[in-house]
């Protein structure tokens, strides 16, 4: 197993989401005021499950714990919707076309940004071809099994995790999807 982090340059943004043209190397600290985007892929099906994968127990960072579909920070030179399309390629084998949608909602962190996508596909999970370095297992779940598995401490503790099945295909404040 290798290690692709070593060499993982983002681009850094200020704090009002614009790129400075400078970039950082992953594992390096981030100075005050720098920040980088996060993406985040949560994959519905027609019966409001949501695709969840497991990562690796030699993960940094929530080893063992069931994940959001898919999730990684942005490399430099992509912007959000590549950055997301190349995630869950990469996590989970499946190719997605985001070239036409925006994230359905950004949440800041003291380091950057996390864009969240919110799809409804209907996925064959025996054909997709998981990331060994990264991802041991997905399966679906609805709302009440994710909600269960983050109250016994084996789901990444997301505190918005339960509004993510009401918000999908919600309207915005304008009527729009």
């Amino acid at each position: 197993m290798t290690n692709k982090t070593e060499d993982e340059l983002w681009d850094l943004y200020t704090k009002d989401r614009e790129k400075t043209g400078k970039q950082h190397r992953r594992g390096d600290e981030m100075k005050a005021g720098e920040y980088h985007l996060v993406v985040h892929v949560c994959i519905f099906n027609s019966k409001n499950e949501l695709l969840i994968q497991q990562r690796q127990p030699f993960k940094d960072g929530w080893p063992n714990m069931w994940d959001l579909t898919a999730a990684g920070s942005a490399l430099q030179g992509e912007n959000s919707c590549q950055a997301a399309e190349r995630e869950v390629a990469e996590e989970i084998g499946l190719k997605i076309d985001l070239s036409d949608k925006r994230a359905d909602f950004t949440i800041n962190f003291a380091n950057g940004f996390d864009d969240y996508y919110l799809l409804e596909l209907e996925v064959d999970i025996t054909k997709l071809h998981l990331q060994e370095e990264e991802v041991q297992a997905v399966k679906w779940c609805s709302k009440a099994e994710v909600l269960a598995m983050q109250e016994q401490g084996i789901m990444v503790p997301y505190w918005f995790l339960d509004k993510l099945f009401e918000v999908r295909g919600m309207h915005d404040a304008h009527g729009a999807r």
